[in-house]
């Protein structure tokens, strides 16, 4: 596609993902992320429509190669006892959590294309790991943030059909689940709790991004990862996020992590995505300063979503791990739709 054809798309998708928004903006207290009208990070950033511009016009893209024939992993177990915990990643940020009875779902996305259309924007290069229809039933769905590949509403709109969860989001979110006839939500802020099916705890944590959907509406919900209680010890789902503070936070809070997943894709070129995505060295940085006894990594080799090639971020995760001295076994590139189990935290 030639490349200003390619910025006209862009803004009609922007223009289209207005339809979206559920109703009023959020309305709540100032804090010390949210001035009363819109969120922002610790350290605010800017990038704007020249900077989309000239990375459409200084595009160097990796290698990526489409199979939407990779036939899907098995069918997942019903659910995980008591002290279990299993993870599998379907692929992208959706990966189905399994622990003490409780059967959860992040960022859940089976459509063809990450967009508020699906005749255009960025379409998968596998298919999900997991089929839909194999999924057991779910419990609980977390929703790290409004971004397409994140929050896509077809696929909320089908678990609310099929399994009727509590669905988890960020403050201000709840107006675009709502809008899209989704009623069971409950919205957190940053170190905010609530209860989850199961009776464990659910944290939403501070993260480095933002949020949008559409022309006017940029971060007026906020971005957020999660911490979930189980009973071997806590998880941590990063959702999308840029390096910072905030994995001490997590684990000077929480404690140290039974398992963490991580992002390690759609960091290149660092100029435009530092300040929202972390890379495979960072992402080791995180799990050590997570002091996560497992990390799983997520959010790479399905939506061409930066330059960086489709198998580049495993490769890069491999030199990172090695270079910081962490043992491989520590920090997983999943096989998506293969589930991964994970021992109990244990104390001396």
């Amino acid at each position: 596609m030639p490349r200003p054809l390619a910025l006209l798309l862009l803004a009609g998708l922007a223009i289209a993902g207005c339809q979206h928004r559920g109703s009023a903006p959020y309305e709540g207290p100032v804090s010390d992320h949210f001035d009363g009208e819109r969120f922002h990070n610790a350290e605010p950033f800017e990038k704007n429509v020249l900077d989309l511009v000239r990375y459409y016009w200084q595009r160097e893209p990796g290698v990526w190669t489409r199979n939407l024939d990779t036939p899907p992993g098995p069918r997942p177990l019903a659910t995980v006892g008591e002290g279990g915990l299993r993870a599998t990643v379907v692929n992208h940020a959706t990966v189905l959590i399994q622990a003490d009875g409780l059967n959860l779902l992040t960022d859940p996305i089976w459509s063809d294309r990450a967009s508020p259309v699906q005749w255009a924007g960025p379409r998968r290069f596998v298919p999900p790991g997991i089929r839909f229809e194999d999924l057991p039933h779910i419990d609980a769905v977390l929703i790290s943030h409004s971004h397409y590949d994140h929050l896509d509403l077809p696929t909320l709109k089908r678990l609310k059909t099929a399994h009727d969860p509590m669905f988890y989001v960020g403050l201000g979110e709840g107006a675009t689940l709502r809008g899209a006839g989704i009623e069971k939500i409950t919205e957190l802020d940053w170190w905010q709790s609530a209860t989850l099916p199961n009776g464990r705890k659910l944290h939403g944590a501070q993260s480095v991004h933002w949020c949008g959907r559409g022309l006017g509406d940029r971060n007026r919900s906020l971005w957020l990862s999660y911490v979930i209680e189980t009973a071997g010890g806590p998880v941590y789902f990063a959702g999308d996020t840029g390096y910072g503070p905030q994995f001490k936070a997590a684990a000077e809070r929480y404690g140290a992590m039974r398992l963490a997943l991580l992002p390690i894709g759609a960091y290149k070129p660092r100029w435009l995505t530092a300040y929202q995505h972390i890379d495979p060295a960072e992402a080791v940085k995180a799990h050590q300063e997570l002091a996560a006894t497992q990390s799983l990594a997520v959010h790479f080799g399905t939506f061409e979503l930066s330059d960086e090639g489709q198998h580049e971020p495993v490769t890069d995760l491999a030199q990172a791990l090695a270079a910081a001295g962490v043992a491989a076994s520590a920090f997983t590139a999943p096989t998506f739709g293969s589930g991964y189990d994970f021992a109990p935290i244990t104390t001396q």
